[in-house]
């Protein structure tokens, strides 16, 4: 009796190797006639529900369970983390119209430079739980664990439980990952956001059900409330997929289509519409763009500035670096990810990933027409999964405008979809073809791990070699189907000639006999080759599991480093330190050469200290190490390690050379003026700006956001962030200051900003008008020194 296949689950096909039967062991289906082949293309089937095996649903509630562990643990040693986005955060628990612009201070003077989304659900967490580090991050780590959960739905819909699991382990553990769903930048939300798209698309692709493609509009749309134009990196091949391989006419496809575009219009479009119209001069001034504009923003700054690398207002000075190849943001090319300073955060299973991709659309590509329809569908989510990998990895390969390592978590569901979906196709497909690639995936992986691991030479030394051994191992586990296989084809191929010479050729009462197709008996293993084919399919699962555990090993380590160690400032990288690692204007960030600032060799991990830290809440014990800035602006590195600011040898442009900065943004140092970092703010330095502060409208000002946010996030109290997150915005500019100033709405001016590259007022030299006000306010008005602090009481003039 031929088994049925169960509609929703990948197809067992036989084996069409003229050699022999599957190298499973398992007894061959009868063959199956085929069917003729006709002209008109074959859509993707619905997925039929499908029993669950008992264990899938405990399975998954471990895999969220320890990912809420792993994203939760220690998760307040980071302190505000980026100390930028916590005092947008605490300003918009304080005021509505700050929550609803994304504004710096409760004040409204400027906004963060991108809109607000991500920060509603952590301004929300704080009105309801009060200011601390849990209830800011708290949002991001349950946004990690939702996001594992979905995508393992996502895949397991056609490709089963393990798939999934698989899927959703590997984004896990993801270092990059599971260092931004414990930090407060947008990138966590995002993620999530592009998972639920991905998501609904594959949904709307099995019945071609409008709702879902209307959905996958509306995370499109928050998406790009949430990071603006990099929500839509993977729009394009989606929406091709779509027109392609929909199971419903062309007509209704493109009507479909733009039903999803207006969704993603309404949903992303209603703030920027309110933004736009509404009078400038009651609203925050727009951060990050140089005409107050969001439009400006999206499309300049933070749109295809990005990809030219013509930034104005950035901290490179809006251009590259003479001679092109990415401009201050490290070499741009197909390498780009696999480099010291990016490869351990993403590119584990990157390659794992490309290969599977590559092999499982050739395999689907040649489907039969018994099971076509089926396989389209599984065709049409590599497809989905693959071009957004594809899309997202070129365009991160070669932007040439401001390129941050954490980036990268924009790849990882996509890479773990992948893995997960392209290892089930082919472990159930079988065969020697898929043998031969699983096994060489498991070699690359396991090859490409112990590169990333040499990088960091002094850190778990065995591991490595470790990883390389039974990687080896695992793939030669996997290869074990293929030579048993092969025994069992000659002995059954004696079988037949000894059959044939005594005249009962192919007979089906000789003992281990073949039907007359010469294929062994259906329901029967081969007499003299099922005993080893039963032991060869035991060694091959157990090698099976030694792979999974190789692949992850790497990523596994990175990211309990990662976990294990405080976090904060602007820039950060998940892992230890690695050698060679570089990126940024003149080395910065990720500093991680020997000799550079803080820490072990190269490293200069970020931790809490350096930073305000939440009421009752201290870093991570040890933390501390000096380090001085030209500017005179103290910070700290890590863990009791010297920093050293800047570092002999090291090339000019910004301080610290090549990997100047390290981990974390500076080591904590406050690099360049606190523009990447904010200040740590003493007792009483918070004193002075507290007292009388309900008087004024701003109890300070200082140039750049992260100066600003350290004194606000301290004191609880708007303090104006001049020139925004660079420092280099025109905004206020002088006039509109020296009015703030006589109307009394500014109490104190925070001396020693710096806004942007090479002094106060952002690049060029005070384009924003910084460096103007800084030079009025200091011939103006009496200097107070309070410890290390220096203000200027901006009602006592000299």
């Amino acid at each position: 009796m031929t088994p049925q296949h169960r509609p929703g689950t990948p197809a067992q096909l036989p084996s069409t190797s003229p050699e022999g039967p599957p190298a499973s062991g398992t007894a061959t289906p009868t063959p199956v006639a085929p069917t003729p082949a006709t002209p008109t293309p074959v859509a993707p089937t619905p997925v039929a529900p499908e029993p669950t095996a008992r264990w899938a649903r405990p399975a998954l509630l471990a895999l969220l369970l320890v990912t809420a562990v792993l994203y939760l643990w220690s998760l307040s040693a980071s302190g505000y983390a980026n100390q930028f986005y916590s005092a947008a955060v605490q300003a918009g628990s304080e005021s509505w119209k700050a929550f609803f612009f994304g504004s710096s201070d409760a004040a409204n003077s400027i906004t963060v430079d991108k809109p607000p989304a991500a920060l509603w659900p952590m301004a929300l967490s704080v009105r309801l739980f009060g200011l601390s580090s849990w209830a800011i991050l708290v949002p991001e780590a349950l946004m990690g664990v939702a996001t594992v959960g979905l995508l393992h739905g996502a895949v397991r819909r056609r490709f089963g439980a393990g798939a999934g699991l698989l899927a959703g382990a590997a984004l896990a553990v993801t270092p990059v990952a599971a260092l931004m769903f414990r930090f407060n930048n947008p990138d966590a939300l995002l993620c999530l956001l592009m998972v639920g798209a991905v998501a609904c698309v594959l949904r709307a692709l099995e019945e071609g059900r409008t709702k879902w493609l209307v959905l996958a509009g509306v995370c499109f749309g928050l998406g790009f409330l949430t990071k603006t134009l990099q929500a839509w990196l993977i729009l394009p091949p989606l929406a091709v997929v779509y027109a392609c391989c929909a199971p419903v006419a062309v007509r209704r496809r493109f009507g479909q289509l733009l039903l999803a575009g207006l969704a993603l219009v309404v949903s992303g479009g209603w703030w920027v519409a309110i933004v736009e119209l509404w009078p400038a001069a009651s609203r925050p001034y727009i951060g990050g763009s140089q005409t107050n504009s969001f439009l400006e923003l999206t499309f300049g700054y933070n749109g295809f500035g990005r990809i030219s690398g013509n930034e104005t207002g950035s901290v490179g000075g809006g251009g590259g670096r003479p001679g092109g190849g990415g401009g201050g943001w490290g070499e741009t090319g197909i390498t780009r990810l696999f480099s010291s300073d990016m490869g351990g955060q993403i590119s584990w299973l990157l390659p794992a990933a490309l290969i599977l991709l590559v092999a499982a659309v050739t395999v689907l590509w040649r489907a039969r027409r018994a099971v076509a329809a089926e396989q389209a569908g599984q065709r049409a989510e590599f497809l989905v999964w693959g071009g957004a990998l594809l899309m997202t990895f070129t365009t991160f390969s070669f932007m040439s405008g401001i390129f941050h390592q954490y980036y990268n978590i924009a790849l990882a569901p996509y890479i773990a979809a992948l893995v997960g979906m392209g290892a089930a196709l082919l472990w159930r497909r079988g065969g020697r073809p898929a043998a031969l690639v699983l096994a060489g995936t498991v070699a690359v992986t396991a090859g490409w791990s112990f590169v990333l691991l040499n990088r960091s030479p002094d850190w778990l030394p065995w591991l490595r070699w470790s990883v390389a051994a039974l990687g080896l191992l695992a793939a030669l586990g996997l290869l074990l189907p293929v030579r048993a296989g092969g025994a069992a084809r000659k002995a059954h191929k004696a079988r037949k000639e000894a059959a044939t010479a005594e005249g009962a050729p192919g007979g089906a009462g000789v003992p281990g006999g073949a039907g007359g197709d010469g294929a062994p008996a259906p329901g029967r293993a081969p007499a003299a080759g099922g005993a080893t084919l039963r032991a060869s399919r035991r060694v091959v699962v157990l090698a099976a599991g030694l792979a999974v555990v190789t692949a992850l090993a790497g990523p596994v380590a990175y990211t309990l480093n990662t976990v294990n160690t405080a976090k904060g400032g602007s820039i950060i990288t998940a892992g230890p330190s690695v050698r060679g690692g570089m990126g940024g204007p003149g080395g910065f960030p990720g500093g991680r050469v020997p000799g550079r600032m803080g820490g072990a060799p190269g490293a200069g991990q970020g931790g809490a200290a350096g930073q305000a830290l939440p009421p009752g809440q201290g870093g991570q014990g040890g933390m501390g190490g000096q380090g001085r800035a030209p500017s005179g602006n103290q910070g700290n590195g890590q863990a009791g390690k010297q920093g050293q600011f800047p570092s002999p040898g090291a090339r000019p442009g910004f301080p610290g050379g090549p990997g100047g900065f390290g981990e974390g943004g500076a080591g904590r140092m406050r690099g360049m003026g606190g523009l990447l970092n904010g200040s740590k703010v003493s007792d009483r330095a918070k004193a002075l700006l507290e007292k009388d502060a309900d008087d004024y409208t701003w109890a300070a000002a200082a140039i750049g956001s992260q100066n600003a946010a350290s004194y606000q996030l301290a004191t609880g109290k708007p303090v104006m962030a001049i020139g925004g997150f660079n420092g280099s915005d025109p905004s206020p500019t002088l006039a509109r200051f020296k009015e703030y100033v006589a109307d009394g709405k500014i109490h104190y001016f925070l001396a020693g900003g710096q806004g942007g590259q090479g002094g106060q007022g952002g690049p060029g030299g005070g384009r924003g008008g910084s460096s103007k006000i800084t030079s009025w306010v200091a011939k103006t008005f009496q200097k107070v020194t309070v410890g290390s602090a220096t203000f200027y009481d901006l009602t006592r003039k000299v």
